[in-house]
């Protein structure tokens, strides 16, 4: 396995960070770094995913790998993540109709948009196996199985020149934003909660920052200096976050989520808090991992193995929440689901990778 790296470092922050966060009312999701600022851990999961795509598109020696190995390794990622999201929205699904019928409540069914697949079964289990039909908190995968799909074309189009494929990101992010298209939902209408439109930017920032990073001293140079800019940034968002200050949509000129602090569209000013963010805690990595060569290895470990970990987590947070209702909540609760959470993310993690280390028995003759 791959040494703790700040790539993987930061990804198991933001998978700690979105399985709190996905127990709504838990008193630890008010020390998530989600609540001080106007952007969260979604955004530093794209970007992430970007700059992992500039690394696994690469040979060991740095060089482009062929144009084709590229589109089969990002389209078999996305069948793989595709494959994951099938999965834990039908566990879900079955956990809510259990919950439902071992608490004898019918209004458990009902929950996270649940209500359509039971109610009306034929034309939503098309559209939850379309990704049509999302649930509650099960809708980040779904963005990623577009990203994937798009991300060989912005790839190959980096290889012309990566100014061109950055152009046409901001284009295509700029249309929907001004115009508010957005994939739409079925059978219940509506759109998709995160906008692969606008959120394909972030994915293709994170690209062009590995890019940069391997090729442009200056661009390394500029990231220093732009730090103290990053942290002004960062307590701006605290503020504006602390008094919950936010433009009323009702009050801003047209085009509105030009101004406003939308999550679905990836409104710039969660995009410009996000990059601020980037500069002011670029340096973590370098200072934690000598001090807490533990904490390092666990994040990076549950980073290294991010599709496990999310899923299990994204099961373990629904299971937090079903917990939480029937107990009716409470600071004990919360640390036992936490807890027993966490727990579950890292035994993923180390699971992972013992079966990859594990030795598998030869075939018989």
């Amino acid at each position: 396995m791959r040494e703790p790296n700040a790539v993987d470092f930061w990804r198991g922050i933001a998978l700690i960070t979105i399985f709190i966060n996905h127990i709504p009312g838990n008193v630890f999701q008010n020390y998530t770094y989600s609540q001080y600022g106007i952007s969260d851990a979604a955004e530093l999961f794209v970007f992430l995913a970007g700059w992992s795509i500039g690394i696994a598109t690469r040979g060991r020696d740095g060089v482009p790998e062929p144009a084709l190995r590229t589109v089969l390794r990002l389209l078999s990622r996305m069948v793989e993540v595709y494959r994951a999201q099938l999965v834990i929205t039908a566990i879900a699904l079955a956990m809510l109709a259990g919950a439902a019928l071992y608490l004898d409540n019918p209004l458990l069914v009902e929950w996270h948009n649940a209500g359509p697949i039971f109610s009306d079964p034929i034309q939503a289990t098309v559209g939850w196996v379309t990704l049509l039909h999302q649930l509650g908190f099960f809708n980040i995968l779904p963005l990623y199985v577009v990203l994937l799909g798009l991300a060989p074309a912005f790839v190959l189009l980096s290889r012309l020149h990566l100014g061109l494929a950055i152009g046409i990101s901001v284009l295509v992010y700029a249309v929907s934003l001004v115009f508010e298209i957005n994939i739409p939902s079925w059978p219940v209408e509506g759109h998709w909660f995160f906008n692969p439109l606008c959120w394909q930017l972030l994915l293709v920032l994170g690209f062009a920052a590995h890019e940069w990073r391997r090729s442009s001293e200056r661009f390394l140079a500029w990231r220093r200096r732009l730090m103290p800019l990053g942290v002004v940034i960062v307590i701006v968002g605290a503020v504006l976050s602390w008094f919950n200050l936010r433009p009323d949509p009702l009050a801003v000129p047209e085009p509105r989520l030009l101004f406003i602090f939308d999550k679905s569209y990836l409104s710039p000013a969660r995009l410009v808090h996000f990059l601020g963010v980037m500069l002011a805690f670029q340096a973590v990595f370098g200072l934690v991992q000598p001090r807490a060569g533990w904490l390092t290895r666990q994040l990076a470990g549950l980073g290294r193995n991010s599709l496990a970990v999310f899923s299990v987590g994204s099961v373990a947070s629904l299971g937090a929440q079903l917990i939480r209702f029937w107990t009716g909540g409470g600071f004990a609760t919360d640390v036992f689901v936490v807890g027993c959470g966490l727990a579950s993310l890292s035994f993923t993690a180390w699971f992972v990778e013992w079966r990859s280390r594990s030795p598998r028995p030869s075939s018989a003759a």
